[in-house]
């Protein structure tokens, strides 16, 4: 029987991503709450909050694999989220203007029948352009950075403030598919 797989995020782009790789799965959202406040290394956060996500999930189910999934940006030692407001987006993309940027995300998986979990993470670096006020107050008026992890889109418009980027590109999306592959394989999930 064909295991069941159940994504923990309402995200459109980790949708996009899975279904891009062919996974057949279901969306149950997760209500768990993020603290990204939590003192603790970036590496362990991105895999304490995809485990919080999955874990929300799993325990509402008996018998499915539970992907879990969060991205954050770090900057010269700050913990960059999803702005709330027009107004921290503007002081995101100020901050980050001309900068490398850490991109975290972490990944757990659960497999709620075999009592099985394991997390996971990746880490990609991205050069931002130096963004003038001007681009920066059209990228904000466009909408896009409200709901994105340091208030820019690299699979939207602000693709074209990317200079130069170091590792996984779906990482920087909101989902490592690599890694997401390899630990779903020690599931015996083959995609």
């Amino acid at each position: 029987m064909k295991q069941k797989i159940i994504l923990a995020s309402t995200s459109p782009r980790r949708q996009e991503l899975l279904k891009q790789i062919g996974l057949d799965f279901e969306v149950i959202p997760s209500s768990f709450e993020e603290d990204m406040t939590q003192k603790i290394s970036n590496t362990n956060l991105a895999k304490i909050l995809a485990y919080g996500k999955a874990k929300n999930v799993a325990d509402k189910i008996k018998n499915g694999v539970v992907i879990g999934s969060d991205t954050f940006i770090v900057f010269a030692g700050k913990r960059i989220g999803k702005p709330k407001n027009k107004e921290i987006a503007q002081k995101s993309l100020r901050m980050i203007s001309g900068n490398w940027v850490s991109i975290y995300s972490g990944i757990a998986i659960i497999d709620t029948k075999n009592k099985r979990e394991l997390t996971d993470y990746e880490i990609t670096k991205v050069k931002i352009k130096s963004l003038t006020k001007k681009e920066i107050d059209d990228y904000i008026a466009t909408g896009e950075p409200l709901d994105k992890a340091g208030a820019f889109a690299i699979q939207g418009r602000g693709a074209i403030f990317i200079e130069k980027i170091n590792g996984c590109y779906s990482n920087v999306v909101g989902l490592p598919l690599y890694k997401l592959y390899i630990n779903l394989q020690k599931f015996g999930i083959n995609i």
